[in-house]
């Protein structure tokens, strides 16, 4: 299974080294990460760097890991490891949610570097502050409450 936002923003070309991993049984998700090859962060608004930088920091802290892009939507995954996942989020809380599902159901998790080419806001974009206050909110909850 992979999620693909639909503006083209990550490029499809890069599904082979996200599904590379999961068919070689090297991994149960693979997130393609923006954010593992420095030359990346060019690519990015400087608030949505920064966002980004703090929220997978947070989930680092929180859920004892050391990925480098939870913000990003470019996810491939082995059905079978998360079909009985309930899935609540109705917006961009999406990512920290099934993060945190990921990793307390213990899934072998590994990021691979893929290409980006950010929107700007006048172009479409949607995230907002609201959403990285939500996102907050998710990591918390799911990490001490769910």
């Amino acid at each position: 299974m992979v999620i693909q936002d639909a503006d083209l923003e990550y490029n499809p070309c890069d599904y082979s080294k996200l599904l590379k991993l999961l068919l070689d049984d090297e991994a149960d998700v693979v997130y393609g990460s923006r954010l593992k090859e420095k030359s990346q962060e060019k690519s990015f608004l400087f608030l949505s760097l920064f966002a980004n930088k703090f929220l997978t920091a947070l989930t680092n802290i929180l859920y004892g890991t050391k990925i480098t892009d939870m913000e990003t939507c470019y996810k491939a995954f082995k059905r079978e490891c998360i079909k009985d996942f309930e899935i609540k989020a109705k917006k961009f809380e999406f990512e920290p949610e099934i993060t945190a599902k990921v990793i307390k159901n213990k899934l072998r998790l590994r990021e691979v570097p893929i290409s980006y080419n950010a929107r700007a806001y006048s172009e479409g974009k949607k995230v907002k502050a609201k959403d990285a206050l939500q996102a907050i909110f998710t990591l918390f909850y799911y990490r001490f409450f769910d």
